[in-house]
């Protein structure tokens, strides 16, 4: 298990934009309590693949959370153990019923989370937890009220109301390029 500090400690790269990452998780995976959604992310934050499993009745133990991630890591993507440094970060949302506080639970799954991406070849990325209040990025402070556990998932490629219709970071107005270059 580890504890909120050791977490933020431990050198977790930031989401660029955690809201895209968990609105595309729900819109894909549909989590319900219980349910945890595991993801690789490529080196540009692009969604390579997730696997979501719920998670079995018992005691919390982060040899199991490890091993069941392990598991789906493995179905989704080839390990990345020959490389020098990982080049894909995986991330994990895990929705529960409770509020957005720190649980043991959470801290079991944190630690089954950097022990298979350690043993996968990947880089340990972000812990979410998906709450009714809304969900929760451990150790970076940031969240949001939507999408929570029990609202309506936006269909894929479907903007946000609260966002809007996201432009595309530019430099130097370049925004047209950007734009047909995403849609490849």
């Amino acid at each position: 298990m580890m504890e909120p500090a050791d977490w933020a400690a431990a050198g977790i790269p930031l989401l660029g934009s955690p809201r895209e990452v968990v609105s595309g998780l729900h819109s894909r995976h549909r989590p319900l309590p219980t349910t945890a959604v595991v993801a690789v992310l490529d080196h540009e934050e692009r969604l390579t693949a997730s696997a979501s499993f719920v998670r079995r009745p018992g005691p919390v133990d982060g040899w199991e959370f490890r091993n069941a991630l392990l598991a789906h890591l493995r179905r989704v993507v080839p390990h990345d153990l020959r490389r020098r440094a990982p080049v894909r970060t995986a991330v994990l949302l895990y929705c529960r019923d409770g509020d957005e506080r720190w649980t043991e639970e959470d801290g079991a799954w944190m630690w089954g989370l950097r022990d298979a991406c350690t043993l996968h070849g990947l880089r340990c990325g972000a812990y979410i937890t998906l709450t009714k209040a809304g969900w929760q990025v451990f150790g970076e402070g940031r969240g949001g009220r939507r999408p929570s556990s029990d609202s309506a998932p936006l269909a894929l490629g479907e903007p946000s109301t609260e966002l809007g219709h996201l432009v595309p970071r530019t430099a130097g107005g370049a925004a047209e390029p950007l734009r047909r270059a995403a849609a490849r």
